[in-house]
Order: C-alpha cells, then structure tokens, then sequence
C-alpha cells in the first residue's frame, strides 16, 4: 500500500518544486516525458523506470493517474507516491491527440477524480481560508476564462445557437466510459445512456434536452458507450461538433455524471445537476443527488475557482521550461486557440493519427 506524503495540514500546501530528492516516474509514454522533468525543478535525478522495481523502498514514486499499483508491485513493498493528471484548462486540442499540456495537477494525497478517497483539493476546498486578495484574483480570473470561451480542450467548430422554444434547455454531458472518474466517481450511473434516460425523467417532457457526446469519441479516439447510438430516444437533439464555451452561454442547466464541463458551467452561472460526485459537487454550488457527506464546507463560487484553478494545478511553459500563473496560461490558450481557428491542416490529423500509435497516448 503506498504511502503519501505529508503535508502542512494548515494550508495543504505542497509544491513539487520543493522535491530535491531522487524521483522514479513510472508509466508515462515519451511524449510526455519532458514535462514530468519542469514539474521536478529541483530533484537530484529524475529517472524514469519501465518496472517499478527498479525503485528502492520508500522512493518517491510518481504515476500517471490512477494507475494501480497493487497489482504490479510484490505485496508489502511501500513508497511515497505522487499522481499527476491534465489539469482543468489544458490545451487547444485533445489529449488523446497528443497535444502538448500547458498544465497538470500534481497530488501526493490522492486524485481529484475519485469520490472514495480524499484529495489535495478536496483538502484545500474543505480546510484552507481564502483572503480577500486570493478571491478578488480568482474573480479576475474566472471573468477571463469566461471572456476568452476557454474550456479544458477548446475544440469545437460550430457556434451552436438556442432554439426558438419557450422550454428550458438542458444540456446533457456525454463521457468516456471508461474514464477513471466514472468508475470511481459516479455511484449509481456510469453509461451516458443512463444519464440520458435519468435526464429525460427528471425534466420531463417540458424541457428541450440536448445531448453532446464526448470529442474523444467523436474523434474516434476513444470507444462510443454502450447503447450511446441510442441517445436519439431521449433527447431533441444531439450537438456533434459544438464549442462548449458558446453553447454553455446557451442553456439553461447541465446535467453530467462527473464531467468537468459541470465546473465549467458553474464558471459562467449555469445551473448544475450532479448524478455522480465530481470535486466540484458538495459545496453548495450544486444540485446533487448523491451527496458526499465527507465534504461540509459550503463555498462561494469564487472559493471554489480560487482552489480549483490556482491553489492545486501547475501551469508551465514547456518553451521555456518554466513554471508560468495561471492568468499568462489563459492568454496563451487564447492566443492558441484564436491562431488555429482556421489552421488545423488536415494532415495534422492524419499525422497524429500515426503518431498516437507509435508512442501511445498513457
């Protein structure tokens, strides 16, 4: 059983730059290599190993993920471990499509994904008190997220518009079902068909419910869910190539599993309907119908920006091998995204479509 690593349990704060100490990094592909060793600044030796037997006991261990250790490590063998995972605003393009990360989340008390267990930001979101110059920062920011149509991906071509109807429109979230999020996030309902069908009967038939499938499964990156090809039977329309900060500014209430365009629409005001336990949920921002009782402490909008997206990701230049704030990573998805608008060539596409295969997307 790994062990994690202790933290200031005033201000959970923890930083990877105060590593100095030898760190072995398991699992990750080679595309992603370069960027484990900006997070590690100041460690004696990053090595990356191909068997987690190559480190020694209580080595710190860092892994992508919720990569399982226990079933690829002899029983009774103990490290200190650091998961890392693609943080909340992440690129202009999928990760799936090997696009490079402008930020990750580094968290040595567990994943911010998995509802069983606590995290770093659940930690920080529950315990830390936030000063007036720390939400009066998280406002700014959050105003320009909002402003630059940022999302986690930014892809999306079409500008979808509202239909003429006098009914509330609801947007449903379609996700990868194998997604570690679902699996140890989303209690009840982990299908998008579920979610659809769980939808349909809470609005009822007053509502005008759209549906927008994951962009990993319309890339064909990732598997269609099973009986996805159904979602016609319980919603008006399905929305294939939409951009989400457009249609988020369309509808009147999200409906997700554990999806993070739930966060996102909390960003911009919308109503938020939780069928699973994503980090957002529990704080009082949300409706939700699986309550996590660990989590008591009610929090402002701008609390919860102020931990979400500053307190707990790590923003980097990869250029320049540096760290960068939060506020220089917005603008630069902005000018990324607003650059490829029309010069995502297609052999890009075909290119990465070798490329995936060749390095893998772990």
């Amino acid at each position: 059983m790994a062990r994690v690593i202790d933290i200031d349990s005033s201000t959970h704060f923890w930083h990877p730059a105060q590593v100095n100490e030898p760190v072995f990094v398991w699992g990750f592909s080679a595309w992603k290599q370069p960027a484990v060793r900006i997070c590690f600044p100041n460690s004696s030796s990053v090595r990356f190993i191909k068997s987690l037997d190559d480190a020694p006991l209580d080595a710190l261990i860092v892994l992508w993920g919720s990569a399982d250790l226990d079933a690829d490590v002899q029983a009774g063998k103990r490290w200190r471990v650091v998961r890392i995972e693609d943080g909340f605003l992440r690129s202009v393009g999928l990760g799936a499509d090997l696009i490079r990360p402008i930020s990750w989340v580094l968290d040595p008390v567990g994943m911010y994904y998995d509802a069983r267990h606590p995290s770093r930001l659940e930690q920080i979101l529950e315990a830390q008190s936030f000063d007036d110059a720390l939400l009066k920062r998280a406002a700014c920011l959050r105003a320009q997220v909002v402003r630059a149509g940022l999302t986690k991906y930014n892809v999306g071509a079409i500008n979808w518009q509202r239909p003429n109807t006098a009914k509330r429109v609801v947007l449903v979230v379609g996700q990868v079902e194998t997604d570690a999020s679902l699996a140890f996030g989303a209690p009840l309902i982990k299908t998008n068909i579920g979610l659809l069908e769980a939808a349909r009967a809470r609005c009822g038939t007053e509502a005008y419910l759209i549906y927008k499938p994951h962009p990993d499964v319309v890339a064909r990156l990732r598997a269609e869910g099973i009986g996805e090809q159904g979602a016609t039977q319980y919603v008006d329309e399905v929305v294939i190539d939409a951009d989400m900060a457009t249609l988020l500014t369309q509808v009147d209430e999200v409906h997700v599993m554990t999806s993070l365009t739930g966060f996102e629409a909390l960003l911009r005001g919308v109503r938020v309907v939780c069928y699973g336990q994503p980090f957002y949920s529990g704080w009082g921002l949300t409706e939700d119908l699986i309550p996590l009782e660990r989590r008591t402490h009610a929090l402002s909008i701008d609390e919860l920006v102020a931990g979400v997206l500053i307190e707990y990701p790590l923003y980097f230049d990869a250029d320049q091998q540096t760290f960068i704030e939060p506020e220089a990573a917005v603008q630069f998805l902005l000018m990324e995204k607003t650059r490829k608008g029309n010069q995502l060539a297609w052999w890009r596409y075909g290119f990465r479509w070798i490329l995936r295969r060749v390095v893998g997307v772990r």
